[in-house]
C-alpha cells in the first residue's frame, strides 16, 4: 500500500507541473487527488491481495457477487410467484448484512430490552443446573 501511495503522491507533483498549462491535466490532478483520498481513507478497508494469495486466502469474491445477483435477479421478475419488491429486496439484505456482521442481535435487544433480560435468565438456570 505503501508503495502505491507513493507512486500517487508523485503522480501528483508532475501532474502539478504542466497543470497549469493544460486543461486535461488540471482534470486528471483532480481525478488522482480523490483517488488519493479515498484510498488513504478506506486503506483499512482494502486487503492486500499478495499477502491473502501467498496464505491461500480468498482474494475475490466475484462468485458469491454472481449468485447473489443470480437468485435476486430470478426473485425480482414479475413471473416469479414469490417475486420481492426492491424495498423487500433492500430490507431482507439489510437483516442478511447484519447477521453476517454479527450485530443483529444487539439490535434486536436494543429494540426489545426485555430479551437481554431472558437471556440472563436462561444463563442463571444453566448455572443452578450445573
Amino acid at each position: 500500500m505503501y508503495r502505491a501511495l507513493q507512486l500517487i503522491a508523485d503522480l501528483e507533483l508532475e501532474l502539478e507541473t504542466i497543470a497549469e498549462y493544460s486543461e486535461s491535466a488540471k482534470k486528471l490532478l483532480k481525478a488522482v487527488y480523490e483517488f488519493d483520498q479515498y484510498i488513504k481513507a478506506n486503506e483499512v478497508f482494502i486487503p492486500n491481495f499478495g499477502d491473502r494469495y501467498r496464505h491461500g486466502d480468498a482474494i475475490s469474491t466475484a462468485f458469491v457477487e454472481s449468485t447473489i445477483n443470480q437468485m435476486v435477479s430470478k426473485r425480482m421478475v414479475k413471473r416469479q410467484q414469490t417475486r420481492w419488491s426492491q424495498r423487500g429486496a433492500h430490507l431482507l439484505l439489510q437483516v442478511r448484512t447484519r447477521a453476517l456482521d454479527g450485530v443483529l442481535r444487539d439490535e434486536f435487544v436494543r429494540w426489545y430490552p426485555a430479551m437481554k433480560a431472558a437471556d440472563n435468565a436462561k444463563a442463571d438456570q444453566h448455572r443452578n443446573a450445573a
